[in-house]
């Protein structure tokens, strides 16, 4: 099992309630600025109502509250309100969110975590060749199926309808044909709103495709909320692709803008609704923005900007203990910043939001943390390639890690005619919506040349039914084949009651990790990539032995193992 490293860093002062607050002059200036959403978070041992109240007093407005966390959404002007509102006693901290109503300039801004789309190498030909086997009939291509052995898992365990996955991402195309079938639309629910521009005037996710600017439950603009949903549970239906666990129930639940940021209430609210829900596990490829190191006081940082992350840090906490308190399996990536999590690279992206913020900063791994992943009773997952090589992009290290899973590597295979294509990424399930929007798919549902040369995918059914698919690569793709795999521990072994089946998360935890094939380091231990491109700062060293280690953790998930020998770790 991983290292707590977060858990025992709370455990050293109060889990709640741990920021210092320095009292304000009386005479202290009133709030001023542009109107901007913050999240502010209530004291441990204070009641919610007192630090609603705080928020008015500051001069805010509160907007929504999640009485679960003590997370209270607020609008106020942008300057002066978190120096006054974390005067009051009843207030841990309060974090900016975000900026309202700014005029769009040129340009979107994306999230800068972007390693899923650098796959643009051919397609080759072997591949084009193969003969379709496996399930559905564009199964012979992933990779990631037959390394998980979910083909020979499903003979004994394909899934139970009532095992409920939430699916916290970008949102959920519940209208692919692949989807479709396992979608649970009445469960589903979106916590985002759409953010046309930042306070600077870059656009994010641009003009709101809906009324009020709410997506849909079964809507995803972005597209990696769908890949992820696909290899997961897209349905064995003759047709496309099918998941790890393909006859489960995926829910969307929504915490990602369009552009791919994951703020804080978003996240709060999803993980929250998931264990009021009866979620039974869920999957989170990403980081809680707009910090991809959470530091308690990193020097280099304002008075502010620290207290905002020590609040995003306290809310994740309670959040996840939430969660797991309501028996939620919850599975992260592990990351894509080629960081040893035990002694992280410098951050240089953060704050990623809004435009032109960020700064050079150390980061101390005993007090700065990336969210979720090393947060409490998180299940970390590392990537890697066809060849089990660990992907170059993949964070590592025995600090976090708890198993490891195919999640692409576009470079594996190195003096192959497999090195650098798409098909040493993973194959799944893409939004229409988001293929057109890319140039990859015409008006007429057609893939373009653009899109033939990524390897996008059509399939169509007899009744006229058309499914697309996208090759990406991420621990983002590798997260979704270990959340199947729980899925699978789940349906196998959990406790089923009228409509639902339920399972200890430590328990799916123990199997997952238990049934994982052992990977041993490779030999020599220290892997560079520079003859695939990459320059001395992806040099990795390999700790620990066959059994845990840092590339691999327990090893890779296997769900065949975990479905047929699980029991063995109940006992």
């Amino acid at each position: 099992m991983k290292r707590p490293r977060l858990l025992a860093a709370v455990l050293a002062v109060p889990l709640f309630g741990a920021v210092s607050v320095v009292a304000l002059p009386a005479a202290s200036a009133q709030p001023a600025g542009p109107v901007t959403e913050f999240s502010v978070l209530a004291r441990d041992g204070q009641s919610v109502a007192a630090a609603q109240q705080a928020v008015r007093d500051a001069g805010g407005t509160v907007v929504a509250t999640n009485t679960a966390v003590g997370l209270i959404t607020a609008t106020a002007p942008a300057t002066g309100f978190t120096e006054r509102v974390s005067a009051n006693r009843a207030v841990f901290g309060a974090a900016k969110a975000k900026a309202i109503g700014s005029a769009p300039k040129a340009g979107k801004k994306e999230k800068p975590d972007a390693v899923e789309k650098e796959g643009r190498g051919s397609v080759s030909r072997k591949a084009a060749a193969n003969k379709a086997v496996g399930t559905d009939p564009l199964d012979d291509q992933l990779w990631g199926l037959k390394s998980t052995r979910s083909d020979l898992a499903r003979t004994k365990q394909a899934g139970d309808k009532r095992v409920k996955v939430g699916i916290i991402d970008t949102g959920v195309d519940g209208s692919h044909p692949d989807i479709a079938p396992n979608f649970d639309k009445a469960d589903s629910r979106n916590f985002t709103k759409d953010i046309v521009a930042d306070v600077n005037g870059t656009v994010v996710d641009g003009p709101c495709e809906f009324r009020g600017c709410v997506d849909p439950v079964d809507h995803d603009d972005n597209g990696h909320g769908t890949h992820v949903a696909g290899t997961i549970a897209a349905a064995a239906n003759g047709f496309g692709v099918s998941g790890v666990a393909p006859n489960v129930t995926l829910v969307n639940i929504r915490a990602g803008q369009d552009a791919g940021f994951f703020f804080l209430q978003p996240t709060v609210d999803a993980l929250t609704y998931s264990g009021d829900a009866g979620i039974d596990v869920v999957n989170m490829s990403f980081y809680v923005d707009p910090w991809l190191y959470n530091c308690r006081s990193n020097p280099a940082d304002s008075a502010a900007e620290q207290a905002e992350q020590r609040t995003i840090i306290e809310a994740t906490t309670r959040a996840l203990n939430y969660a797991h308190r309501k028996g939620v399996t919850m599975v992260v990536a592990l990351g894509n910043q080629h960081d040893e999590l035990a002694a992280p690279h410098d951050d240089v992206t953060s704050p990623d939001y809004p435009a032109n913020g960020p700064h050079p900063r150390k980061i101390d791994n005993a007090s700065c943390f990336s969210l979720p992943v090393e947060g409490p009773h998180t299940i970390g997952v590392g990537s890697f390639g066809p060849t089990q090589a660990k992907a170059d992009y993949s964070n590592y290290g025995t600090e976090q890690i708890s198993v490891s899973a195919p999640g692409g590597y576009f470079r594996d295979g190195y003096g192959t005619p497999w090195y650098r294509t798409v098909e040493n990424e993973i194959l799944s399930t893409y939004p229409r919506n988001v293929g057109v929007a890319a140039g990859n798919i015409d008006a007429a549902g057609n893939v373009t040349p653009a899109g033939v040369a990524l390897g996008v995918q059509k399939a169509t059914a007899a009744d006229g039914r058309v499914g697309y698919y996208q090759w990406l690569q991420g621990t983002s793709m590798a997260a979704p084949h270990a959340t199947g795999v729980a899925a699978l521990i789940i349906s196998q072994y959990g406790k089923k009651t009228g409509h639902s089946v339920s399972m200890d998360p430590d328990a799916v935890q123990r199997v997952l990790e238990g049934t994982a094939a052992p990977i041993a380091c490779p030999v020599p231990r220290t892997v560079d990539y520079l003859k695939e491109g990459r320059d001395a700062s992806f040099t990795a060293t390999c700790s620990g032995d066959a059994s845990f280690n840092g590339f691999y953790g327990h090893g890779s998930v296997d769900a065949y193992s975990a479905v047929t020998r699980g029991s063995a770790f109940l006992r």
